[in-house]
């Protein structure tokens, strides 16, 4: 695998399913690959462009998880540093267990809701590894609605996610994938981003059989096999 930069935490939402290889052909619709899966089956993470998705078994989560539930996480190289830079700025919970699939960071959100980030772990064992093309037009953008817009603004800044985008949504991000931040109650949207034309995205996600994406202003929607509504937002360059 690839590893990132030591610097890098990169946005990886995860998401409890019942139908991993279902969310996997319907992601590779959205410029999304197969980078680990688990060779016993129950995990799977994708690649973007920019960012991840992860898929985990619903039925064998031993942390609650729901199918349909999408949680906001990472995946960080250098979480001693990234503990140090939540300590500083006031989230002094922010702890490092040492999981039998290698190290995790844990704290508590502005939200009140604790937060994951797994180490990068290059050990292959019992994964099957694949070195996909990653498709440039993508990333990955989940929609992170919060009641605590500027704390939870100021949290994600000590993982290096730097403003992208002004109100009416605020969005946090760059190489490492997107965080849209939205007003409401605490919960996590699976999303993405593409500067791709979303008439033309929804085309191709109605010919595979997902009739109810259609494209209201500036926002395709669609259902995807876990029965939620994933959201793509139109992406331009800085």
């Amino acid at each position: 695998m690839t590893a990132p930069r030591t610097d890098d935490c990169i946005v990886r939402p995860l998401r409890f399913t019942n139908d991993i290889a279902a969310m996997r052909d319907f992601l590779g619709l959205l410029g999304l690959a197969a980078r680990v899966e688990s060779r016993r089956g129950g995990w799977l993470d994708l690649v973007a462009g920019e960012g991840m998705v992860a898929l985990h078994d619903a039925a064998t989560s031993d942390s609650g998880g729901v199918a349909g539930q999408t949680r906001l996480s990472f995946e960080g190289a250098d979480l001693d540093a990234l503990a140090a830079r939540l300590a500083d700025a006031g989230w002094s919970d922010a702890v490092i267990l040492d999981e039998a699939y290698g190290r995790a960071l844990s704290v508590t959100d502005p939200a009140g809701e604790r937060l994951w980030v797994d180490g990068y772990n290059d050990d292959d064992y019992g994964y099957r590894v694949h070195e996909p093309a990653r498709d440039q037009r993508w990333s990955v953008q989940p929609v992170r609605s919060t009641p605590v817009l500027e704390a939870y603004g100021r949290f994600l800044g000590c993982f290096g996610l730097e403003p992208y985008a002004a109100h009416p949504a605020l969005v946090l991000g760059g190489h490492v994938g997107l965080v849209r931040l939205e007003v409401g109650p605490p919960a996590v949207q699976l999303g993405l981003a593409t500067p791709e034309p979303l008439e033309e995205v929804a085309e191709r996600l109605r010919a595979a059989g997902h009739d109810d994406a259609a494209v209201s202003g500036a926002v395709l929607a669609v259902t995807d096999p876990d029965g939620q509504v994933v959201a793509v937002h139109p992406r331009t360059r800085r």
